[in-house]
């Protein structure tokens, strides 16, 4: 079980840039952060969905094919997801004594995380209906955690707090996979 710790002050920009990232403004809110953090990550995909076809345009106007384009982009969504999740791991670690708790209610970018993950599973859609799936089957897991997320949480740090919410998003996106698949 997670328990507080020593809260300690910021003392750097990479306190207040750990804090910024860890929480997205959103963890301060009165209510259900993990919620508000799901609904960054959904936010976030939308913006990466509507620049999609420009991108993909611009892609093919240098000469890519439709095929080489998607790959590029697909490269670009990966390496990017990746890069978000270890500075969301590191941010986390760092904003445990700057929050006071291994696992504080504050820290929403796991939930931003795991979102984004679940979106992972399929392209770029605007689908309102499977926007929504995709949150609720995100939320669902994360709240639900059925094994081995919730054994997850008991690692250290940042990965400790983000784990979990990494392996709900990948149990949301096969089911959200498949849903699209099963719809289309």
């Amino acid at each position: 079980m997670k328990r507080p710790v020593e809260k300690r002050e910021i003392s750097s920009w990479k306190d207040r840039v750990s804090l910024a990232l860890t929480t997205f403004g959103v963890g301060y809110l009165p209510g259900p952060t993990g919620t508000y953090g799901s609904a960054v990550g959904v936010a976030i995909y939308i913006i990466f969905a509507l620049a999609e076809p420009k991108f993909a345009a611009h892609l093919r106007s240098d000469g890519l094919s439709e095929a080489a384009a998607a790959g590029v982009i697909f490269t670009i969504n990966a390496v990017a997801l990746f890069a978000f999740c270890i500075f969301g791991i590191a941010a986390s670690s760092r904003a445990i004594g700057l929050l006071g708790d291994e696992d504080a209610s504050e820290a929403v970018v796991d939930e931003v995380m795991g979102q984004l993950v679940t979106y992972a599973f399929v392209g770029f859609t605007l689908s309102w209906q499977m926007l929504l799936a995709g949150f609720l089957l995100f939320r669902l897991f994360d709240i639900w955690k059925p094994y081995p997320i919730n054994d997850l949480q008991n690692l250290k740090g940042g990965l400790g707090i983000c784990a979990d919410d990494l392996v709900a998003g990948v149990y949301a996106g096969i089911l959200l996979a498949i849903l699209q698949t099963v719809i289309v």
